[in-house]
């Protein structure tokens, strides 16, 4: 397989080459170039057709958030967008998201060669990823499921849990849209930036009738609220059901992932049983594969989000091979979630 060629796009001639570096350490990238603002990057662009940029914000000229922006518009390809450790940062981040960036990523605090080297495992798995990204998924036309009417949505002790990495803060921001404000306890895990969180969920809060709050160890799971959990230092499990309240537990990474979308749909699966719906969406590796399976054999429901519509369709692909059948767009998935009267009584 050809290596994935990576143009790094940053003012900075000392960042440009920290990057360069770091991400060379993996056999399979090779960085074609670098460039120091958006007027050489185009020119690189177009000569050395880069399979990922790595993008920063602040750069004389334009800046990263318009050229990407632009490059969405003229010219798609999977951006990494190189953020700060700021609330500024995170904030900025979240709207490059919007644009069109496949992922942000943290920059060191200091920029040293031994900061640099620690943070390049986990780049290059970033921008490996981002290079199988499906950007045209973001093409597809999407029709937005209506909010469920008050009175219209009848809960019957559900808990819904839903579970995602890069690609899944477009989908579950989609999702929970369509929510109806007396949703059944909702827990989202996404395996993404954890300084994207308080951004995420005001935005989240600004677009869904539901309640959203960052998730807290020992929250009680009530009604109408969803709980966002991204702290990549725990995972996040539920303790019993009904009645039940959120854990997070510090453990080891499963199967590399930190929050894992196995243990939070295995425990959903023990205590919640046929009362508990498991949702798949956007996100790199086969998390959630194994977890999905467990509540489909407590007799819960199993959706995922329409690999067709995921900017990373492994999970929803690793979630279809556990014979996970009901695919979905994500505005789509809320009707599936949280069913109507009208379509409970014609089902």
């Amino acid at each position: 397989m050809a290596a994935t060629k990576v143009l790094v796009v940053d003012d900075s001639i000392t960042m440009r080459a920290l990057f360069t570096n770091a991400l060379e350490r993996s056999k399979d990238i090779v960085v074609v170039g670098a460039a120091d603002g958006a007027e050489e990057a185009r020119a690189m662009i177009a000569q050395l057709h880069p399979d990922v940029l790595t993008l920063d914000v602040e750069m004389p000229g334009m800046n990263g958030i318009d050229f990407l922006a632009e490059l969405m518009e003229t010219r798609p390809i999977p951006v990494v967008m190189l953020s700060t450790l700021t609330q500024k940062g995170a904030d900025i981040s979240l709207r490059a998201i919007e644009l069109g960036a496949v992922d942000c990523f943290p920059k060191p605090q200091r920029a040293t060669p031994d900061e640099f080297e620690k943070i390049s495992a986990k780049l290059c798995k970033t921008v490996l990823t981002a290079a199988k990204t499906n950007l045209a998924a973001r093409k597809l036309p999407t029709t937005m499921a209506p909010v469920a009417a008050p009175g219209d949505y009848e809960w019957q002790g559900e808990i819904v849990v839903v579970a995602g990495g890069m690609g899944g803060i477009e989908a579950a921001s989609d999702m929970l849209a369509a929510f109806p404000a007396n949703c059944p306890p909702t827990v989202v895990s996404l395996a993404i930036d954890e300084g994207l969180g308080v951004p995420f969920a005001s935005r989240l809060s600004r677009s869904s009738a539901a309640k959203i709050k960052l998730a807290v160890d020992g929250d009680l799971l009530e009604q109408g609220v969803v709980y966002v959990a991204i702290d990549p230092r725990f995972h996040v499990v539920v303790d019993r059901w009904p009645g039940g309240r959120l854990r997070l537990v510090d453990r080891d990474p499963v199967n590399g992932v930190r929050p894992s979308a196995d243990l939070l749909f295995g425990s959903v699966a023990k205590t919640g049983a046929a009362k508990s719906i498991g949702v798949v969406l956007s996100g790199d590796g086969n998390d959630g594969g194994a977890g999905i399976a467990a509540i489909k054999a407590a007799g819960g429901t199993c959706l995922v989000q329409d690999p067709a519509t995921a900017l990373v369709p492994s999970m929803a692909h690793a979630a279809i091979a556990r014979g996970v059948t009901a695919m979905a767009a994500p505005c789509q998935l809320a009707a599936q979630a949280c069913p109507t009267r009208s379509a409970c009584v014609a089902a």
